[in-house]
């Protein structure tokens, strides 16, 4: 299904002519070696073009499209026109000089066999430029010495010819072209995606660009070990893929890795979206749907609001001047590095306005009353998943099973995972505090799951409801009251009870409310008249619902009634404020 949906992409990009036709890759390519007509080393360029990272600008390798790169493993294989040092050179620092020379005697061959008849100078310039090399004087060469460290590291050189990428050329394009399509030879069967019989591919494409995974890339699909292996097949002849399904699948999923404005992390994994028919303008709203806007690249909160509202009524909408269809087929991938191949998080298809809907509704069941300071109108899938992580800790991201788990059930409208809302509990119980965040997840998570203790009462409003009788939910409000005493009778005070009771009186109340109301009397009798009658009325309101006994002992989703009293009393007191 997987490999079905990423061969369509390929043929909806081919159609546009926006990604690379068979035999052709993007690859990062760092210099271009200039050779004059004698296969002379003229100079090299550098080919890198400045990239936002983080706040900073570095210089970053270009996406080239070049001849389709080989898969090497521990076998020497060598790419056509563009390659690294050890093939191109015939130099490296890995102190392997037989092997090294093996590769460069490996990249001569293919090169001289494929350009000696081909007639232009260009290609010439190549064939003269390896007759003439001697890999021995490599790292003496004028032209290399300035760039010759990052040489060694592994970047990727490219011909250049008097100034010209041989990319240009279209005679050697013509040479690379055949020499590709008559290289089918292999076993043939009938294709898994396509259902056609056609050559089946052994290795599969190599993939780049998810997050944690080696940089030299890895295998979506393979068989590296016999226990992978049945009926005495070997490789990829356990699951027939043709070359053409192979070459499609994983061009289209790197070229949907390398748009880094659509490819999103959480965790562990790493996101990426596509709609039918290529259309990045469904990527541009899906991400933004998904993990937030960014008003410097595109769409504003604004914009993300008119989206969903359109198509939770089933109606299309339009963005950048182009509109946006509710019945598209919209997909979802989420992939994570393994130890030897990705790891498919998951994978979701549906038409884009079913998600969106989805996604909207998980929007709705967050709107809680928002703190002045808190500049997100809608809270990012990044921004929850960090409501879990000790603030402290060196690694804040969020658990890899939990962030999948998470995005699905917002995708799917299905429940959310109890390993939320467990992880948002157990960072209020260790900080005492409850950010608008988590107040917020606990608010989503009990009106998607719904559960008798954690009533529609405590949970239909987005801020205080007065009127609700829930003694859960008033216990939480009363200690908000009982901290604001403590605050008033002490101006500046740098800890207040939630420091030291918070977590017990919501777990416990009988244990821990009896004391604080007595300690509420004592910072009652340091306040002026007006303000000991107010908290007072207040004090004998809360406990009148309350009754005559606190609860012995609340479980979990009493103690979520509790936080969301506390959070709501405490936002009513600080809007007061801000109106006085």
């Amino acid at each position: 299904m997987i490999l079905q949906a990423l061969v369509d992409h390929y043929e909806d990009l081919l159609k546009k002519g926006a990604i690379s036709k068979p035999g052709w890759g993007k690859t990062n390519v760092s210099f271009g070696l200039n050779l004059n007509a004698d296969g002379e080393v003229i100079g090299l360029l550098s080919l890198k073009t400045p990239r936002q990272s983080g706040k900073k600008t570095v210089n970053a390798p270009r996406s080239l499209e070049v001849p389709q790169p080989v898969k090497r493993s521990v076998d020497v294989k060598s790419n056509f026109l563009c390659d690294n040092s050890t093939y191109i050179f015939g130099a490296d620092e890995k102190g392997k000089e037989d092997r090294t020379l093996q590769c460069f005697n490996a990249c001569k061959e293919l090169h001289t066999k494929l350009l000696k008849d081909a007639g232009t100078e260009a290609a010439l310039a190549i064939v003269r430029y390896f007759e003439k090399w001697k890999p021995e004087n490599a790292c003496e060469n004028p032209k290399l010495t300035e760039d010759w460290k990052e040489l060694m590291a592994g970047a990727n050189i490219l011909f250049y010819y008097e100034g010209k990428s041989v990319m240009e050329d279209l005679r050697i394009r013509e040479c690379w072209q055949n020499h590709y399509s008559s290289s089918g030879e292999g076993n043939v069967g009938v294709c898994m995606v396509t259902g056609k019989k056609a050559p089946i591919a052994v290795l599969h494409p190599t993939i780049k660009g998810v997050r944690g995974a080696q940089a030299m890339g890895t295998s979506l699909v393979s068989f590296n070990a016999p226990s992978f292996c049945s009926y005495g097949k070997e490789q990829g002849s356990n699951a027939p893929v043709s070359k053409y399904a192979a070459f499609a699948y994983g061009t289209a999923l790197n070229e949907l890795l390398n748009d880094r404005e659509h490819t999103k992390a959480i965790g562990d994994m790493t996101v990426v979206c596509w709609a039918e028919g290529g259309d990045t303008a469904y990527q541009d709203a899906g991400i933004a749907a998904m993990f937030g806007t960014d008003e410097n690249e595109g769409l504003t909160d604004q914009d993300l609001s008119r989206i969903l509202a359109k198509m939770q009524e089933g109606e299309s909408v339009q963005i950048k001047d182009e509109w946006l269809d509710p019945d598209k087929r919209f997909y979802v991938l989420g992939v994570a590095p393994n130890a030897a191949r990705l790891s498919v998080r998951f994978f979701m298809e549906n038409s884009f306005g079913d998600m969106m809907r989805h996604i909207n509704e998980h929007h709705k069941r967050l709107e809680i009353v928002r703190p002045k300071n808190d500049k997100f109108p809608i809270l990012p899938l990044w921004k929850l998943l960090s409501e879990t992580v000790n603030n402290k800790s060196n690694d804040k991201s969020p658990s890899p099973q939990m962030a999948a788990d998470t995005l699905k059930a917002v995708l799917t409208g299905g429940t959310y995972p109890a390993s939320l809302l467990n992880g948002v509990m157990l960072r209020i119980r260790a900080e005492r505090e409850v950010t608008r965040g988590r107040a917020a997840i606990i608010k989503a998570y009990y009106l998607r799951n719904e559960h008798k203790d954690c009533p529609k009462e405590v949970l239909e409003k987005m801020e205080l409801n007065e009127e609700c009788r829930d003694v859960q939910y008033t216990l939480g409000r009363l200690f908000s009251v009982l901290e604001h005493i403590q605050q008033e009778a002490n101006p500046g005070i740098n800890a207040t009870i939630k420091d030291k009771y918070f977590s017990a009186a919501s777990a416990t109340p009988a244990r821990i409310f009896p004391k604080l109301i007595d300690l509420a009397q004592k910072h009652l009798r340091k306040l002026k008249e007006p303000l000991k009658v107010y908290f007072n009325k207040q004090i004998g309101e809360l406990t009148e619902i309350v009754g005559t006994e606190f609860p012995t002992r609340l479980n979990l989703p009493q103690q979520g009634s509790f936080q969301l009293g506390y959070y709501y009393q405490t936002q009513k007191r600080y809007q007061k404020k801000e109106e006085k």
